[in-house]
């Protein structure tokens, strides 16, 4: 496998996963997307992933409808798949997979809580999982809450899919095929690791400063803030070169 990921595609209507940008889809301040390079390359970690149509939900605090443009009226949902979905499955699958097309729309027994399929299934290379979020410094909608999830797509190969808490009653809640749902970041199993977690070091104050941790103190925070000429932005240049040259230390 020569890239990290490999994305498949089941719902052809589905837009492909795109690399997030760097700009949070242009929300992000001026000042933090010339200067903070922190954010940016947190912006861009990762892949956006999108809903495979335009559609809506509607929670009654009890029960959730759904609704896209051919349809008449809205409908109770419970768990559907995406239209006509079925069939293209079934005319592509094996014989012993007909009729296993994964859904669209699922409703989870908590209440007011749904999956959302992204028409994609991924794999990762070895030891590599995915992790699936809310978008990067994006501001929160007020409608809906994305859970986050590790899945060891090395391990498992099924749909790539989001569950959503609806947080808003009696309203209409809108997704957009080409606006994205959810980020996916690759992860290395060892990063996530009880044993990598669970044995972390600490200097447990500044008496445990050596001679290095106050020099690099110096080096990143007083030097910098002590020259009255220093361009704004050292960090984000400095991060920006060493991606150039990931070589050349800075």
């Amino acid at each position: 496998m020569d890239s990290i990921v490999r994305f498949y595609r089941l719902i052809e209507q589905a837009r492909l996963p795109q690399r997030a940008d760097r700009f949070s889809v242009g929300t992000l301040p001026t000042r933090a997307s010339r200067y903070c390079d922190a954010v940016t390359s947190a912006a861009a970690f990762g892949w956006w992933v999108f809903p495979p149509m335009d559609f809506s939900l509607l929670w009654d605090g009890h029960e959730i409808f759904w609704h896209y443009d051919d349809m008449e009226d809205w409908m109770p949902l419970t768990a559907v798949q995406f239209p006509g979905q079925s069939a293209r499955f079934d005319a592509a699958a094996p014989d012993a997979l007909k009729g296993c097309s994964p859904p669209f729309l699922t409703v989870l027994p908590e209440p007011g809580i749904v999956q959302i399929w992204t028409g994609m299934i991924a794999r990762t290379a070895p030891d590599w999982s995915l992790l699936i979020r809310p978008l990067a410094n994006l501001p929160e909608r007020n409608d809906i809450a994305l859970f986050e999830g590790i899945v060891e797509t090395d391990r498992w190969f099924g749909p790539l899919f989001t569950n959503v808490r609806l947080t808003r009653t009696h309203a209409a809640i809108n997704f957009r095929a080409d606006y994205p749902i959810a980020q996916v970041q690759p992860l290395p199993r060892i990063a996530y690791a009880e044993d990598t977690l669970n044995n972390p070091a600490y200097a447990p104050d500044l008496g445990s400063f050596n001679d290095q941790d106050w020099s690099d103190y110096y080096e990143h925070i007083v030097r910098p803030n002590d020259d009255p000429d220093r361009a704004p932005g050292g960090y984000a240049i400095a991060a920006r070169k060493r991606r150039r040259c990931p070589m050349t230390a800075v």
